[in-house]
């Protein structure tokens, strides 16, 4: 029997954090942006993907209030300074924007207090990483170690949030991205691994809420993978309860 299509009153709002972007083919000048595929996958869920402006770090928490759940994006890279004190910059990092940097870990350490539900994607997961105290490859060693334009085999715990999300335990992801985890935040522990040892994904299994950070981008294919879909089914249906929640406390 299907599902019953959502209505603009029972779609819960999840907040995704638009990009800064130099330059877009569609404007003369300077934007901010949103991946298509990240807004369609969270409305194809039954949530309303809420744009939501980068701003002061201080007013992240107010602005997260009005939200049932987090989505944080794949973009640039996070600033080395903010995980490795002291340390030369390696020549690959590339799109470095203290503003980004300082609004997102505003928005993921708020979410994780919080226990909102969060799904972070690519940067995002090396975000909540930073956040929590973790620390990063600066670069995974050029061009034949990195994992840009690729897709490759993942292998997921079994019982994970991630593998519960996607139905199965071992999966083919997309992925783009030079950097990785290095060290674990607090509390965060490594639930899938790619061939090369590469940590895919990362969970906090004593924290409060749905919570699961995945480095590749499953936005890609969640159109035709339903496995990969399900990671935004994930977020959205447990933001359905935090909404609920809301609502009856309200």
């Amino acid at each position: 029997m299907p599902m019953p299509r959502p209505t603009p009153r029972t779609r819960p709002l999840i907040a995704l954090p638009q990009r800064y972007a130099a330059t877009t083919s569609a404007l003369r000048y300077a934007a901010v942006v949103t991946a298509r595929a990240l807004a369609d996958a969270v409305f194809r869920a039954g949530g309303e993907p809420f744009m939501m402006h980068p701003g002061p770090p201080d007013e992240a928490a107010d602005r997260l209030a009005r939200c049932a759940g987090l989505l944080l994006p794949g973009g640039g890279d996070v600033a080395p300074w903010r995980y490795a004190a002291d340390t030369d910059v390696h020549g690959a990092v590339y799109d470095v924007d203290d503003a980004q940097d300082d609004f997102d870990l505003a928005l993921a350490r708020c979410a994780l207090s919080r226990g909102l539900p969060t799904l972070a994607v690519c940067r995002g997961m090396q975000v909540v990483n930073v956040a929590l105290g973790g620390t990063l490859r600066q670069d995974m060693g050029g061009p034949t170690a990195e994992h840009r334009h690729k897709v490759h085999g993942v292998r997921v715990a079994a019982g994970s949030v991630v593998a519960r999300a996607l139905g199965a335990v071992r999966t083919d992801v997309s992925c783009y991205h030079h950097q990785c985890v290095e060290l674990p935040g607090r509390g965060l522990r490594a639930t899938a691994w790619a061939t090369d040892g590469t940590v895919e994904a990362l969970e906090l299994p004593g924290g409060v809420g749905w919570f699961a950070a995945v480095q590749w981008h499953p936005e890609d294919t969640a159109a035709v993978d339903g496995g990969q879909q399900g990671l935004f089914g994930g977020l959205v249906g447990a933001a359905g309860g935090w909404a609920e929640r809301d609502a009856r406390a309200g």
